[in-house]
């Protein structure tokens, strides 16, 4: 089995989201940063979303030394949140590009990353159900799906997608909140790709230094 890894970051640019715009672009980039220094070969796609660009594809594949920070000139919520939809197409698109690559290159582990301060609301093309079936098909082969949500709501939901508890992370929508799960959802993304772990899972720790509000499983 090879050392390679894929990374996709779906990302909510929706109009909640400005009031922690600058903290979700730092986050980002010090994710990005920290990846850069990961062990071994990995790939990473970064999509934003919102409904007037539901998938808004900044980086598709791209071998991850080569991809640039986000910039706050690329960032700039607005609009509602086609949750699904992001999802949707990103899990589709993420399945026909690995299925294109030959078996050498095919990386053996693939983290799915969704960033969120909201609940669905704008979705056309998919729904619950069946980011739910593309979801547990993925499980299935290996994929990690993990979900850093600032809305309980959200969070709740993203357990009936099908994203298990122990990968998804609450955070208070404060720079001290959002720093912390990009860093540790950068922490558990390491290790996943170094096979220091089997999944990514979050401790009950952890969730309260990125949540005043945490609650246990």
């Amino acid at each position: 089995m090879n050392d390679r890894s894929h990374i996709s970051v779906i990302l909510d640019r929706t109009g909640s989201m400005q009031d922690i715009r600058v903290d979700v672009v730092g986050g980002y980039n010090a994710f990005l940063a920290a990846q850069k220094d990961g062990p071994g070969q990995a790939t990473l796609s970064l999509v934003q979303f919102d409904s007037q660009d539901p998938y808004e594809v900044l980086h598709a594949y791209a071998d991850l030394a080569t991809v640039a920070p986000l910039s706050l000139d690329q960032y700039v919520p607005r609009a509602t949140t086609p949750l699904y939809d992001a999802m949707g197409r990103g899990i589709l698109d993420l399945e026909a590009w690995l299925a294109s690559r030959p078996d050498a290159e095919r990386p053996s582990k693939v983290i799915f990353v969704v960033v969120t301060d909201g609940q669905e609301n704008a979705s056309k093309e998919f729904d619950r159900a069946r980011v739910n079936r593309l979801i547990e098909a993925k499980k299935q082969l290996g994929w990690d799906f993990v979900f850093l949500s600032a809305d309980l709501g959200a969070f709740d939901e993203a357990g009936d997608l099908g994203v298990d508890y122990r990968s998804r992370l609450m955070f208070d929508k404060t720079t001290e909140g959002n720093r912390a799960a990009w860093d540790l959802a950068s922490e558990k993304v390491a290790l996943r790709r170094s096979s220091l772990a089997r999944d990514i899972e979050f401790n009950d720790i952890e969730r309260t230094s990125a949540s005043k509000s945490h609650r246990p499983a």
